[in-house]
């Protein structure tokens, strides 16, 4: 070899190894906490991680992904969370009220981004445009929305005197009791009962739904929390079952087979949660990033699963919908 080749390929030796740190020092690890399944979680993070890969920041390559997930466990939340601390973690995303506190009791200085149907003042940041602290993330209309979601359940059932209501505790109960008297005089203003139903688990759907069928309530409002959203399929085939006109929280409910859904396009949300995600890898600080509020709701209805409960949709309430599923 040539003396100048040689030095060449020294020089090119000696860099190597400073590239190869530095592409090691640009890696990221985040933690993601949910409290359902870790399919469920995945689901829920898909949009985010594409986000994420239009930014620079691929699995695998210079990414890597820490899920969580408490099966329906809320008590598990925070080791889990103190795991992901003590895994030193880049950032963490909290993707439900109880995996939020959780993260936010774990750490305060790992950056947190959250994703959240409930308010975020006074539980999570200090206000909407200064969330101060390592928190900020993503609002969405959730409990807001179900006097909405009740009306619309009530024009499709017009002859409904009684309304079930299925939901899941969880431990942000400070709220719980204002969105039951709240949703309470919506039906009132309806004419309809209200006949709230609690499932904590999985395992509590089929005697939720034995106890709604010997009730006899004529149609069925989801909340929209952890637990129903990661149980989407047993709720939409447990509703078809027991042939009671149910109205969920989201498309993909309305895609599976249920009926109507009236609430936020969570994979545009998630995707959002993804976009902070990455400005927060980029080096931007959560308390410069003000709480993102999604306030864009859509309305999707699913003829065939009228045609199966022999419900006749309001020519209104069709010309109202974002979607119709045939």
């Amino acid at each position: 070899m040539k003396r100048r080749e040689f030095i060449i390929a020294l020089g090119c030796a000696a860099v190597w190894p400073l590239a190869a740190l530095a592409q090691q020092a640009a890696s990221r690890i985040v933690g993601v906490l949910g409290s359902g399944s870790l399919e469920a979680v995945r689901t829920s993070f898909a949009p985010a991680q594409r986000r994420l890969a239009e930014m620079g920041y691929v699995e695998g390559r210079n990414l890597a992904l820490e899920y969580r997930w408490a099966d329906n466990q809320e008590d598990r939340l925070a080791a889990l969370a103190g795991d992901l601390v003590r895994r030193r973690v880049d950032a963490i995303v909290a993707l439900t009220g109880p995996s939020i506190v959780a993260a936010k009791a774990a750490t305060t200085s790992i950056p947190i981004i959250f994703f959240t149907g409930f308010d975020p003042v006074a539980r999570f940041v200090a206000s909407l445009n200064r969330p101060g602290g390592n928190v900020t993330g993503i609002s969405v209309l959730n409990t807001e929305v179900l006097a909405k979601r009740l009306q619309m359940l009530c024009g499709l059932v017009p002859t409904a005197k009684s309304v079930a209501f299925l939901y899941s505790p969880t431990n942000l109960v400070s709220g719980q009791d204002r969105v039951l008297k709240d949703l309470e005089s919506a039906a009132d203003a309806l004419g309809v009962k209200l006949m709230p139903v609690e499932a904590q688990r999985p395992d509590d759907f089929e005697g939720a739904f034995a106890r709604i069928a010997s009730a006899r309530s004529d149609a069925l409002l989801l909340s929209a929390d952890a637990l129903i959203f990661g149980n989407r399929e047993a709720l939409v085939g447990l509703a078809a079952r027991h042939k009671i006109p149910t109205a969920f929280p989201i498309r993909a409910f309305a895609a599976d087979g249920g009926l109507v859904s009236y609430g936020t396009n969570y994979s545009e949300a998630f995707r959002q949660a993804g976009d902070y995600l990455g400005r927060v890898l980029n080096g931007e600080k959560p308390e410069n990033l003000p709480v993102l509020q999604v306030t864009k709701l859509e309305l999707v209805i699913n003829m065939k699963a009228a045609k199966a409960l022999s419900l006749t949709v309001p020519l209104s309430l069709l010309g109202r919908a974002d979607e119709v599923i045939e």
